[in-house]
């Protein structure tokens, strides 16, 4: 199968330059299970690059996304506050952020960096605050509406402010795959910027539905599934992909050759020993749209997916690479989140905070030192919501406990993580007093959240502004 194109096997180390501001590159990727990659169990599906990352620095076992879908996860991460704080709630694709929220990219700017977005924001459509160049982003190049990123062969994305005409896919073509567009871009920004302190943002779409991957990719896996019957889309701008398991690994597997890509131009650029490279998902694995999820054991050994509270999906894949620094062969069940990135790049980037947040920077971790500075003493709870108020869902993890609620007024779900990964084995009626500490936390973990009708997409139903016209 597919090599690792273009990864390092070995790390080119300059004692003589300075790792005191690391160049920072964070890769999350679209609805990827904590199952589907090699160095988290995967059996099918090939992803050589992030296993050698993984391999040459830490994999986290108990890493969590802020929340169960998209929107709402990125959101987190971007803000450092957890889901019953965070701006955006809504998975609409376009409730924005806030002109007053604080980005990771704007407190990075602080320091010096350049900051650069290349891929899926789904914070904001265009006219409003929300989008990444008023959100402290220098360059974005990309998808704005979360839904305009289900497509991997539309018409046009966004540079910035302007659209950014793809003429190969106009009408029916197929000639300008996203994922490949988005790489080459990222790619450039590492080049230009290769003088200075940069903070890359790559949000993927893959393997986001809809299924479609260029011939060569799915070349690489063609006959080697039995395939279910002929998968027909009844997704009115979804495009029919017969071949589900094939298109969908074929998807992953391109996307790690491009990380291997672009791991390999860090080498070329001599930028490898100050880089530190994070990978993870912006929420847990999904099923339907073709995907299917058990056969690929996507979650592995979790309950649930994403859209759900349950450990599916929720507990996603975290790897950190920085040669030098982060120890090679690392596994760490340290427990920390998306709204812990913002405070962690923080503090490796040597920048301040002067707001509150709810992460906790986990750089001591990642560098296996005794916590100092900006650290603060560790967190009791965690906590997650989704939905909306009339059918909220709500889950918190207590050390080892985990609690679930599935809609309001409905009575706790206890578990206990270290003993029952999947979930199966509710304990409320046997531990009470842990249930009650839940309890009477879930009364302040939360604040109601803005009221917010997102405008029509900017992009714009019907098809035609897509490339879809059937």
């Amino acid at each position: 199968m597919l090599a690792m194109t273009g990864f390092i096997t070995s790390c080119n180390i300059n004692s003589e330059k300075s790792i005191e501001k690391p160049n920072i590159i964070f890769i999350m990727v679209d609805d990827l299970g904590y199952g589907h990659l090699g160095c988290y169990g995967q059996q099918k599906i090939y992803t050589p690059n992030i296993d050698h990352l993984a391999s040459e620095g830490m994999k986290f076992t108990q890493f969590y996304s802020g929340a169960s879908v998209c929107a709402p996860s990125r959101s987190t991460l971007m803000t450092g506050m957890h889901s019953g704080h965070t701006s955006v709630r809504s998975n609409s694709g376009g409730t924005p952020l806030l002109a007053e929220d604080i980005t990771i990219a704007e407190v990075l700017k602080q320091p010096g960096y350049v900051t650069g977005i290349f891929g899926k924001w789904g914070l904001g459509d265009a006219g409003t605050e929300g989008v990444p160049n008023r959100q402290g982003f220098d360059d974005f190049f990309g998808y704005l509406h979360q839904v305009h990123a289900h497509y991997y062969y539309p018409y046009f994305l966004w540079e910035n402010d302007q659209k950014f005409l793809l003429p190969g896919n106009e009408g029916n073509k197929r000639e300008q795959y996203t994922q490949d567009v988005i790489t080459e871009r990222a790619m450039d920004f590492v080049r230009s910027q290769k003088d200075k302190s940069f903070f890359l943002f790559l949000p993927y779409t893959v393997p986001h539905t809809e299924l479609l991957v260029p011939d060569d990719s799915f070349n690489e896996y063609k006959g080697e599934f039995p395939e279910p019957a002929p998968f027909v889309s009844k997704g009115k701008h979804v495009a029919d992909q017969p071949y589900p398991r094939t298109a969908f690994a074929a998807m992953i597997t391109r996307m790690d050759r491009d990380i291997g890509r672009i791991m390999g131009l860090l080498e070329e650029l001599e930028l490898d020993d100050n880089t530190i490279v994070f990978f993870t998902s912006d929420n847990g694995g999904q099923n339907g749209g073709g995907v299917d999820l058990e056969f690929f054991n996507g979650n592995g050994p979790l309950r649930g997916r994403k859209g759900q509270l349950y450990e599916g999906g929720i507990r996603v894949p975290m790897i950190a690479w920085w040669p030098g620094k982060i120890e090679p062969e690392m596994v760490s069940d340290y427990i920390w989140t998306h709204w812990d990135v913002l405070p962690t790049l923080a503090e490796l980037a040597g920048a301040e905070i002067s707001h509150e947040v709810d992460g906790i920077s986990a750089a001591h971790v990642l560098l296996g030192e005794e916590k100092t500075g900006m650290q603060a003493e560790e967190r009791k709870f965690h906590y997650w919501e989704g939905g909306r108020a009339e059918n909220l869902r709500q889950a918190v993890r207590m050390g080892n406990w985990k609690a679930v609620r599935l809609e309001p007024g409905a009575a706790l779900e206890l578990y206990k993580l270290d003993d029952d990964i999947g979930e199966q084995n509710d304990l409320a009626a046997e531990y009470p007093q842990i249930v009650k500490t839940i309890e009477d936390y879930l009364e302040s973990a939360r604040k109601e959240p803005r009221k917010y009708k997102p405008e029509p997409p900017t992009w714009g139903y019907p098809a035609e502004e897509t490339g879809y016209v059937r």
